[in-house]
């Protein structure tokens, strides 16, 4: 049998019998849409039936996606404007879910395009429907998965996403104003799909010009010879607020023709900060070398990104991405489990002294702001930025669970070392019982585990340092403090 009409199911190729002719797509009934059309229809079917319209996408149900829908059911172009990784790109590369699982083109030898079979643009498909039986124009079938092209803004040229004239053709006697003379660009051959173009304001402005002729008459221009093509492309744009809104980045009129702007964010809490860190972290948790993290250590890596966010020693106009969350967090794990390795401790327990090894996730990621850093160093900068996130997530602990009774077995007067290759072994002769109010606070077995209890030790040593109860020193990668 035929695929339904619109191939509104999905199926595979081999369980579905699909018109390969002409003929055979009109006996199916399947019936034209514009790609926008398309994917109004299909994710109102979506929404309707309470299906998740963003998979992975955290913390932006009730600010972000909600824009996104209106964007889709209007009909529009939209820009996503946000800072680095705020999930831009991966917003624009899940909105192919929303067209047909395939529809169907006029398979022609050599055509740049996939035709549609009732509407065709090019001369070439024209003359195809006009000349020749139904019976024998063959259709072929274009999947959604490549009905989406990306490109990033710096290096491209016109000739890459809209086109140039082809020398090749012109020798063979193609006159230069004629479609045959073309060669067609990125969006042209996204004809009946979605265009996406990263980081705008870095596109040169003869391509933005172009782009705008684009969106405002959907046709192609060329070196001056105007192709009229019914362009049927959904075009999405990703930028930068700090280049964005800067005099003569983007062109007004193209501003001006794109449909929605759609303003995404780092994520407003810390637990969502954490969700998104655990599911983009690639690195399993388990197997021969396990790691075990305490929430507070997760806790920990967050808020440095955001107290990094709100750093006047940070360049705040390039953002600090969640990809540095994300690498802080896998450099953190990276650290256990070596200890682990080295040390034959199952399950390895990240401590506060991993987070010495932050600097190589860290540093690439940040723009320290000159002005105001005072010739403090980029690994001073983000030394404090650390000291800052630790003391915040323990006065939190403390002011929950009380100072008295987690600092109190360190007031005894004297030093500790701790490090990232020390066993937790050595952090037993220095607590060999936790006061009760530890399993509470930590929500870890710090009682029976002594690789946790390590953990704990210097949390609570690194908090009481931060908030200035007790002095702190490093000498060859070993850090004491003194009580």
């Amino acid at each position: 049998m035929f695929l339904p009409i619109n191939a509104q199911k999905d199926c595979e190729m081999s369980e579905c019998t699909l018109p390969a002719t002409l003929a055979e797509l009109r006996a199916s009934g399947w019936k034209s849409r514009s790609v926008k059309q398309e994917i109004r229809e299909n994710f109102l079917q979506q929404l309707a039936s309470g299906s998740e319209l963003f998979p992975g996408m955290v913390g932006y149900e009730h600010t972000v996606i909600p824009e996104i829908s209106l964007a889709l059911l209007a009909g529009h172009d939209i820009l996503f404007l946000g800072e680095k990784g705020q999930g831009k790109s991966r917003l624009m590369r899940l909105l192919p879910r929303f067209l047909d699982p395939v529809i169907p083109y006029l398979d022609l030898p050599g055509c740049a395009v996939h035709e549609d079979p009732w509407h065709p643009i090019t001369k070439q498909g024209k003359a195809c429907v006009a000349q020749r039986p139904e019976t024998e124009i063959p259709i072929a079938w274009w999947p959604r998965e490549q009905r989406y092209a990306e490109r990033l803004a710096p290096g491209t040229r016109f000739a890459d996403i809209i086109g140039e004239i082809d020398p090749a053709a012109l020798a063979a006697g193609a006159s230069m104003s004629a479609e045959e003379a073309l060669h067609f660009g990125l969006i042209p051959r996204m004809h009946r799909g979605l265009f996406a173009m990263n980081e705008l304001p870095e596109l040169d402005e003869l391509v933005q010009v172009g782009l705008f002729n684009i969106l405002e008459e959907r046709d192609v221009q060329i070196r001056g010879y105007p192709i009229q093509f019914d362009l049927d492309v959904m075009i999405l744009f990703s930028a930068n607020p700090a280049t964005y809104n800067r005099s003569g980045k983007v062109i007004p009129q193209l501003k001006d023709r794109i449909g929605s702007l759609i303003q995404t964010h780092y994520p407003e809490d810390r637990d969502g900060g954490i969700r998104i860190m655990e599911q983009e972290c690639d690195i399993p948790l388990d197997g021969q070398f396990p790691v075990a993290v305490p929430w507070f250590m997760k806790q920990i890596i967050e808020e440095i990104s955001r107290r990094a966010r709100r750093s006047r020693y940070i360049d705040q106009q390039s953002g600090v991405s969640a990809r540095f969350s994300i690498a802080n967090y896998q450099t953190m794990i990276a650290s256990a489990r070596r200890r682990g390795a080295l040390l034959g401790e199952a399950p390895a327990v990240p401590r506060i002294s991993d987070l010495g090894h932050l600097y190589a996730s860290s540093l690439g990621k940040l723009e320290i702001d000159l002005m105001s850093s005072h010739q403090m160093s980029e690994k001073q900068v983000l030394d404090a930025v650390i000291s800052e996130a630790v003391k915040a997530v323990f006065e939190e602990y403390v002011e929950q669970h009380g100072l008295d009774e987690i600092s109190k077995i360190f007031a005894k007067g004297v030093r500790i070392e701790v490090g990232d290759l020390l066993p937790s072994s050595h952090y037993e002769t220095l607590l060999k019982r936790v006061p009760p109010v530890w399993d509470r606070a930590f929500e870890v077995n710090a009682s029976e585990n002594a690789a946790m209890r390590a953990s704990c030790v210097e949390f609570v040593l690194a908090g009481l340092h931060a908030t200035e109860r007790i002095s702190r020193s490093q000498k060859h990668g070993v850090v004491s403090y003194d009580l």
